[in-house]
């Protein structure tokens, strides 16, 4: 019996049937096939961060920016810029074209169109932003504390909210701003109004979402070391909605936009000598055939502030949610 060989043979002397063991090596990955949230050079990225990478991957997200962008600019550049005072007429230029004078002409009573769209701009933005935060600071903080205080708590401000939800509020608003028509506070009466029938069906989301975020075990750690109860809905709770609070937010903006829209239109919302976008409108739609431009102004403005939001919104709702291809890899 002969006993093996353990000693290395030459390359060379090495039968043709021999197999080589092929050296360890890392893997080589495919860009393509990134893990989420770690670029190519290894960096890691905040959750905040692949959101904006995500949402600056969007197409719509672009379009959006720089349209609310330039409505923006126009809003607050605009009364610079313009020779006209919105409430100043020009009794030598009646329903007159689109001119040197007037750029974007003026309407039956002489005012200057470019003048009034941007005060009209300004007044509906203002709105529009303030009812939106309004909303999500009531939601929050309501439908937050149903959830995390349950019980007692929760049957009430449950009962509540349905109590708001089935009262008219398209009728109450326009009564209560009818008789305050005009006077300075009107319009933030009109915010107040709005933002009190909006946040209803938010508060009902937050609180659902909201209960699967009071039993982690941080919350519950809150708790027992008598952290007030304010400070963990504010610190611990919310922040982990925050996301769905941003998108709520942008989709307020349009919603309360075109509430004040839709009042102003029929006489209910910002009255004279007050105007809004809802107001030029109105008063556009009797001569929209024979002096378009009175109308075509203030609709054009309105279309382009509410698409640019609403891009904007759903670029966000893609960015942020972890199951949408729609706003790519990081």
């Amino acid at each position: 019996m002969t006993e093996p060989n353990f000693t290395s043979t030459p390359a060379a002397e090495r039968p043709n049937d021999a197999v080589d063991v092929a050296p360890l090596t890392e893997p080589v990955l495919d860009p393509s096939q990134e893990p989420q949230g770690v670029t190519r050079s290894g960096k890691h990225l905040s959750r905040w961060q692949l959101i904006l990478r995500r949402f600056w991957r969007s197409k719509g997200a672009r379009v959006g920016v720089v349209g609310l962008a330039l409505i923006l600019i126009l809003a607050l550049v605009g009364p610079f810029i313009t020779n006209w005072d919105y409430f100043y007429s020009d009794d030598m230029a009646f329903l007159s074209p689109p001119d040197s004078v007037h750029w974007l002409g003026t309407n039956q009573g002489g005012f200057d169109v470019f003048a009034m769209t941007i005060e009209g701009l300004r007044k509906s933005l203002l709105i529009g932003f303030a009812v939106a935060a309004i909303i999500e600071v009531l939601a929050a903080l309501i439908g937050a504390a149903a959830a995390y205080f349950g019980k007692t708590v929760e049957k009430v401000l449950l009962w509540f909210t349905d109590l708001l939800l089935v009262i008219p509020s398209f009728l109450l608003i326009a009564i209560i701003s009818q008789h305050t028509g005009g006077r300075k506070s009107s319009t933030w009466l009109l915010i107040l109004l709005l933002a009190a029938f909006s946040w209803m069906l938010s508060a009902r989301v937050v609180r659902a979402m909201t209960l699967s975020v009071v039993s982690l075990d941080y919350v519950t750690a809150a708790k027992f070391m008598s952290v007030p109860s304010f400070v963990v809905i504010v610190k611990h709770v919310i922040p982990n909605i925050a996301s769905y609070l941003i998108i709520d937010f942008t989709l307020g903006v349009v919603s309360a936009v075109m509430s004040e829209t839709a009042l102003s239109f029929f006489g209910f919302g910002v009255q004279k000598p007050e105007t809004s976008l809802g107001t030029l409108l109105a008063d556009g739609m009797t001569s929209a055939t024979t002096s378009p431009w009175i109308f075509l102004t203030p609709a054009t403005v309105l279309v382009i502030t509410l698409l640019s939001v609403n891009f904007i919104g759903d670029a966000l709702r893609d960015a942020i949610d972890p199951s949408s291809k729609s706003g790519g890899q990081a």
